[in-house]
């Protein structure tokens, strides 16, 4: 990569070039999108349960439906399936609650964030590039 630097030509160095490419591909993986997870979240949560064997926590039942039998127990049946294994502690609950994680801050203000970590990179890569 060459650019021009106070009438020089100035070119990258080998380590400066792999900075950048791993910034640009952590951005890559975190940017979340307008609706959905970002690549690194949903790898994340399909590694923790690869064949979708894990419960989920069931959302509370709805009004009217605590009078039919089968749909109450069935839902009684996910919540303690799911309680038995948050229970174990250690990796289990982990993974539990790894399975369904969110990104943790809101998609525009973590767009905004990661565009300042690529803008901050590129920034020191020129920089200390160009002391050399």
């Amino acid at each position: 990569m060459f650019a021009a630097v106070e009438g020089r030509v100035w070119r990258s160095g080998h380590g400066q070039g792999w900075a950048l490419l791993a910034v640009t591909l952590f951005i890559v993986i975190a940017w979340p999108p307008t609706g959905g997870k970002s690549l690194a979240l949903q790898f994340t949560n399909w590694v923790v349960d690869p064949s979708g064997q894990l419960p989920t926590l069931p959302r509370p039942l709805g009004f009217g439906v605590g009078d039919d039998y089968n749909t109450v127990e069935a839902h009684d049946w996910q919540v303690r399936r799911y309680f038995e294994i948050y229970d174990r502690g250690g990796w289990s609950r982990r993974r539990l609650e790894l399975k369904v994680a969110d990104d943790p801050i809101l998609p525009a203000t973590e767009r905004q964030l990661l565009m300042g970590l690529g803008a901050l990179a590129g920034f020191l890569v020129w920089r200390f590039g160009a002391a050399r």
